[in-house]
């Protein structure tokens, strides 16, 4: 071998040596780099709560391994949370702590659905009387709306193909790709039930008649109390609608009491999206992955919630919505409105 020779296979041999070797990188502590307001403004949540989350999943996320600079619980919430607050690529997020995309990725996936396996411990319709009467008065408390348990409707949230045989399943009215997501809430905008597996292309009226819900208000669970729903929904004995073209004052009435009423569950999206702007822009992920997300950010939602950790809603009046016909089927049917017609001569008449 001539010495030119030795000399390019030492070279190689050193270049394949700082290949392999691998590096690690100064990862920037959130937490102590940020104060209060710089931090919320990046995570969309305080530093309590984020603290009160990561003790509540850390044993189904921490990392059990002897090696060093291993992802901490904590690292691998905020990256999470980071997500979910910018809407941003999954590589944007991994830049922020110096990891690699496809670790990013497995992170979002575990911490997600560890977040949303905490659903029944932060979600859940009220199930003592003291709490009906509680949230019934609250509600009653905007417009004078009487034995309102809850307000319901649905939001689209967009996402990619799905692909495989189903995936035009998945493309709504509007021509994207979107989860139909049913939503209950309470007059402080908290999260009392969500239902998040439904294709864009589905009616609000069919996720409602095949829910849990449906069934738990036909059974008498709720007794005479009911939801407010838009004009999407059929009007029942349990879910009171609008009238579409009111003619009389008590008509009159009635609606404006029921628009200031349920206008709650359009803020709760509004300020559910406003502090999660993924769940706006839209879903890069795998469809189990996406549903996984959409249910942590109702439980995050309720969490800060819970915690007195609120967040800008947009400035918008009550009064300036106006109820639109639906183009559905549903907006012609009135299957029991016999509860509707008695609101009119004992809380409406004018």
């Amino acid at each position: 071998m001539s010495i030119s020779d030795l000399s390019m296979s030492i070279s190689t041999s050193s270049s394949d040596e700082d290949q392999r070797r691998r590096t690690f990188k100064q990862r920037m502590n959130p937490f102590e780099f940020y104060n209060d307001e710089e931090f919320k403004n990046r995570y969309r949540l305080t530093k309590d709560v984020v603290t009160l989350l990561v003790n509540l999943i850390e044993p189904k996320i921490k990392r059990f391994t002897l090696r060093n600079k291993s992802i901490s619980a904590l690292e691998q919430v905020l990256l999470t949370i980071n997500y979910f607050a910018s809407g941003a690529f999954q590589i944007t997020v991994a830049d922020h702590i110096r990891i690699h995309k496809s670790t990013a990725c497995r992170i979002i996936k575990k911490v997600s659905a560890a977040i949303a396996e905490l659903r029944p411990q932060f979600i859940s319709m009220p199930n003592t009387q003291q709490d009906c009467n509680r949230i019934k008065s609250e509600f009653y408390n905007i417009s004078s709306f009487p034995n309102v348990i809850g307000c319901v409707d649905c939001t689209h949230i967009k996402i990619q193909s799905p692909g495989g045989p189903r995936a035009e399943l998945y493309r709504n009215r509007k021509g994207y790709f979107s989860l139909n997501v049913q939503v209950i809430c309470d007059a402080n905008l908290k999260i009392l039930d969500v239902i998040c597996r439904w294709p864009g292309s589905v009616h609000d009226t069919t996720i409602i008649n095949d829910s849990h819900i449906r069934a738990d208000f036909e059974s008498g669970v709720y007794g005479s109390d009911y939801l407010l729903g838009d004009s999407g929904y059929p009007c029942r004995a349990y879910l009171l609608t609008p009238f579409l073209r009111p003619s009389t004052p008590s008509e009159e009435a009635y609606n404006q009491a029921h628009i200031k009423t349920r206008n709650t569950v359009e803020r709760c999206f509004g300020v559910l999206k406003r502090r999660f702007p993924c769940l706006s822009m839209g879903l890069r992920v795998k469809l189990p992955t996406s549903m996984n997300i959409i249910v942590a950010c109702c439980v995050l939602h309720n969490l800060a919630l819970n915690h007195n950790d609120h967040i800008e809603e947009a400035t918008t009046s009550s009064l300036d919505l106006e109820y639109q016909e639906d183009s559905g089927p549903s907006s012609i049917m009135n299957e029991n409105t016999s509860v509707r017609s008695s609101l009119l001569l004992t809380h409406f008449n004018c």
